[in-house]
């Protein structure tokens, strides 16, 4: 088990699993869970202007960044709506690592950092 990639999967599932873990001991609803699950892929609507845009879009929608700096923000202000999304965000993109939907070149949607879409 020596492949960058298989590693990077194996994080995501982690990623998911511990995410989602946090989500629910916190008391957060399983409706709600199931309901905004994928609305994370809304970042994939820059890929109706281009491949560019959409690469940027996806990337930003699809990085830890964003959620990262949500569960900063709910440490310092204990608002657990930020805990929430975080939490929800994290098990998205964790969900789509496990997967192999990595983050993408601006060569097209296919091509990610864990390698081609639908290649083995």
């Amino acid at each position: 088990m020596n492949s960058p990639i298989l590693y990077q999967r194996l994080e995501g599932a982690a990623l998911l699993i511990a995410s989602t873990y946090v989500y629910f001991d916190s008391g957060f609803s399983w409706v709600y869970y199931l309901l905004l699950f994928f609305a994370f892929d809304v970042f994939i609507v820059g890929y109706l202007v281009n491949t560019k845009i959409g690469a940027a879009s996806y990337n930003f929608g699809h990085s830890f960044i964003a959620p990262s700096f949500l569960a900063v923000t709910y440490l310092v202000t204990d608002n657990k709506l930020l805990l929430a999304s975080a939490c929800l965000w994290v098990a998205h993109i964790g969900f789509d690592r496990a997967l192999g939907f990595g983050l993408k070149f601006s060569s097209g949607f296919m091509h990610t950092h864990l390698g081609d879409i639908g290649k083995k």
